[in-house]
């Protein structure tokens, strides 16, 4: 898995699991593009099916095993869904 990197300010490791066609993956990516921070996404659906289905099972049994999306790990801590005030608390 190559994720996309965007460039901004540095506040740690942050990484977005994404699905291209998911609005409230849209509003996680809009909301770091706001906040100006760097962070690496991936869009899991858009991977050929073999490494889709690793990454996808990766993150079920690292960080969220629900499956769901968005998934983003900043730092370490996991946050499953669009949670706009847990997502700017992570970033401090």
């Amino acid at each position: 898995m190559d994720p996309i990197h965007v460039a901004g300010t540095d506040k740690g490791r942050v990484m977005l699991f994404a699905l291209s066609t998911c609005g409230w993956c849209a509003k996680t990516k809009d909301l770091l593009n706001d906040l100006g921070v760097a962070y690496d996404y991936v869009f899991v659906d858009r991977l050929p099916r073999e490494e889709m289905e690793r990454v996808y099972a990766d993150m079920m049994k690292r960080y969220n095993p629900l499956g769901s999306f968005p998934t983003v790990v900043i730092n370490g801590r996991v946050i499953v869904g669009f949670k706009e005030e847990d997502i700017r608390e992570a970033l401090i």
